[in-house]
């Protein structure tokens, strides 16, 4: 699929432009220089004697750095282009771009080359919401550079342009006076620097390991050693093996440094979430913990050091709920956005306590789990207190804060999102039927580090009572018998939001659904109604709110399917499961390998491919490790004790799949499974 944007991005920093790199003021989706949630460069635009350019080829096969080959004049014209323009950026906490003109003439000839450039040093919140900036920029032109500079009291932010080659500088870019021999080029290079001052008047980044700043030499390497020490994947499959590669650079470009502790982290996805989130952070952490386990221990030391400890409204916190956003922007700064932190979520605080587990079980690292005994007893508290608004025993959500806070605090958390079959949607507050899964699941796992590290064992006989009684009365409550499913959601007054949802797969993993029910859920996952085709829609398409381009009312997400696929697995549905992962992978080959953060919920028989969601995030965290954890399923791995048990089912036409050196307690140790049928690994059912 043709791609409308280009985006290279080092974590902390990325850039976002159209095909032919150039950056122009937008709301309707973030393009620019960005870093720290702040946008430095607004507009960037290169004309060439007063005409823009057009895209012949454009390479951007590494996260970090793009070349893309321009002529002037529009597509019918490319033969009688008598000069070109190779333009070469990087990032690395800085930007860099090296212009090369280059003149196929046989005469000299004389050009004019200009770049326009401006900031509006926009808040992503500003860009999503369109709002004004309080602020003043002030633009000042300087001997070889353009310095731009924004204020608004205390918060002081500057992006500072250099060219190599003489340029006249004005207060809205650069003009350069050019002329080329016949068959001659000329190039000069560009640095943007971009300055986050803190109180003391210096970079806050300087006080980082890297110091907020990266050569592309430095990028690569660190990029390709990560890579290297990831399991080595032969396989037969053409759409798994492009998956498999492309996720794991993608999942090396999304690491950051977080300012608040120094530490290397996965943002959520470009460009909309390149930050910590709790619920992405700890599912993508799920995802990718057979494969690179030394990545999962700072997402949750970051998560279980800011975990809530008051009560705060305007941030929606609690004591020993788990954080929902981080934010260093300019709304969150001066209050005007809760996120420094914001704590609005309802599942984060249950998954923390799944993620842990899940960790030692994959590691080893009994000293992690008594590390943060306190933290986890007080996610597990939370649970049972804040998190039951009504006392039933579920947790619901409500915000406490009516003005910005987020109204639903499910995964799928836009406003529309939770909604009776008819279309109408519930009051608050809310009790989704995965929070429940996971409070469960939570529960267990809690148990067994209470038992086997924190030498605690009536509080571990505890948690599995309750567990036990949760599951007993979810499977009362939330069953609905006449249709064989279970309710999205419980209103407030305990009736079922009834409508059909991928929610549903959700719980499979968790364990919750009696044994009896779950082929029937099974059934649902994969039956028309839910499944595309590419994937389990979020919504079903016969209920009142379906919409195959809705946000969370139907389209598929990757994550979504993910998890899903691994709930089947669970309950031994491995036909079903296959079907998810053939599925996914399928559709990963229209996206260059790179799963995007959903697309369209079309039939697959309507439209012969995925169609792009128009503002999805990619790359998005939970998305790159999608191929990780659907492999995960086909090869059947599980931990238990000091061993991983492998029990493949590689679904039929996919041939050979071969894992090798899968990190974990037991060392390192091989996979291999293959499919029954015949190979067939470009099938298009």
């Amino acid at each position: 699929m043709m791609k409308e944007r280009v985006s290279i991005l080092d974590g902390n920093t990325f850039l976002v432009s159209d095909r032919r790199g150039n950056i122009e003021p937008s709301f309707d989706f973030p393009t620019g220089l960005f870093s720290f949630d702040t946008r430095f460069i607004s507009t960037w635009v290169l004309t060439l004697n007063g005409e823009k350019l057009h895209a012949l080829s454009i390479d951007d096969s590494q996260s970090y750095r793009t070349r893309f080959f321009l002529v002037p004049g529009e597509p019918t014209h490319y033969l009688d282009a008598k000069v070109s323009l190779i333009r070469s950026r990087s990032i690395g906490g800085s930007f860099d771009e090296e212009l090369t003109l280059l003149n196929h003439a046989e005469q000299e000839v004389e050009f004019s080359l200009r770049l326009d450039i401006g900031s509006d040093f926009a808040d992503l919140f500003e860009i999503k919401h369109k709002r004004r900036k309080k602020g003043r920029t002030t633009p000042t032109v300087g001997q070889d550079e353009l310095r731009l500079t924004y204020r608004r009291e205390g918060f002081h932010r500057e992006a500072v342009i250099t060219t190599t080659a003489p340029a006249a500088i004005d207060e809205s870019g650069m003009t350069f006076r050019i002329r080329i021999g016949p068959h001659g080029e000329w190039t000069t290079r560009l640095h943007t620097a971009t300055f986050i001052y803190g109180a003391r008047g210096e970079d806050i980044r300087a006080t980082l390991p890297l110091g907020g700043h990266r050569s592309v030499a430095a990028i690569h390497a660190e990029q390709d050693e990560l890579i290297a020490r990831a399991p080595k994947l032969g396989c037969d499959c053409q759409p798994l093996a492009g998956a498999y590669r492309r996720s794991l650079n993608d999942l090396a470009a999304l690491r950051y440094e977080s300012i608040a502790l120094g530490v290397r982290l996965l943002a959520a996805g470009l460009p909309w979430f390149m930050t910590l989130f709790g619920r992405d952070s700890i599912f993508t952490s799920l995802q990718v913990l057979p494969f690179l386990p030394e990545l999962v221990p700072p997402t949750i030391l970051m998560l279980a050091a800011l975990q809530g400890s008051r009560l705060d409204d305007f941030r929606d916190e609690e004591p020993g709920k788990i954080l929902h956003e981080l934010r260093y922007g300019e709304t969150a700064g001066f209050g005007e956005q809760p996120h420094s932190p914001y704590y609005g979520s309802a599942d984060s605080t249950a998954l923390f306590v799944i993620l842990l587990d899940e960790y030692e079980r994959w590691t080893g690292d009994g000293k992690l789990v008594r590390l943060l005994e306190h933290e986890t007893r007080a996610a597990l508290a939370w649970i049972d207190t804040y998190g039951d608004l009504l006392g039933t025993g579920y947790v619901w959500y409500l915000t406490r804060n009516p003005e910005t806070g987020l109204q639903n605090q499910c995964w799928k958390d836009s406003w529309d999102s939770i909604s009776y079959s008819d279309g109408r949607m519930p009051e608050f507050p809310r009790a989704t039927c995965e929070l429940q899964g996971y409070a469960y699941d939570a529960k267990l796992r809690g148990a067994r580090l209470a038992r086997t590290f924190w030498n605690d064992p009536a509080y571990a006989d505890r948690l599995e009572r309750e567990a036990a009684a949760l599951k007993e009365r979810f499977n009362r409550d939330f069953w609905i018998p006449e249709r064989e499913y279970y309710a999205l959601a419980l209103d407030p007054d305990g009736q079922q939001v009834d409508a059909l949802s991928s929610n549903i797969g959700h719980l499979l993993w968790s364990g919750i659904v009696d044994e009896s029910r779950a082929a029937a859920v099974a059934q649902h996952l994969l039956g028309p109604r839910l499944f595309s085709g590419w994937g389990v829609r979020t919504l079903a398409d016969d209920q009142a709110r379906y919409n195959p381009i809705g946000y969370h009312v139907g389209t598929v997400w990757p994550f979504d399917n993910s998890i899903i696929a691994w709930g089947l697995w669970k309950y031994g549905f491995r036909e079903e499961a296959g079907q998810i992962c053939s599925a996914m992978l399928n559709a990963s080959r229209f996206f260059q390998g790179r799963l995007p953060e959903a697309f369209a919920g079309y039939e697959r028989n309507l439209t012969d491919y995925p169609v792009q969601y128009p503002t999805a995030c990619s790359p998005q965290a939970w998305s790159a490790g999608t191929p990780l954890l659907l492999l995960r399923v086909m090869l059947g791995l599980e931990p238990q004790g000091e061993h991983l048990i492998i029990d493949p089912s590689v679904p039929d036409g996919m041939g050979r799949v071969e894992l090798l050196d899968i990190p974990g307690r037991w060392g390192r140790v091989d996979a291999l499974g293959r499919s029954r049928g015949p190979h067939d690994h470009e099938r298009d059912d």
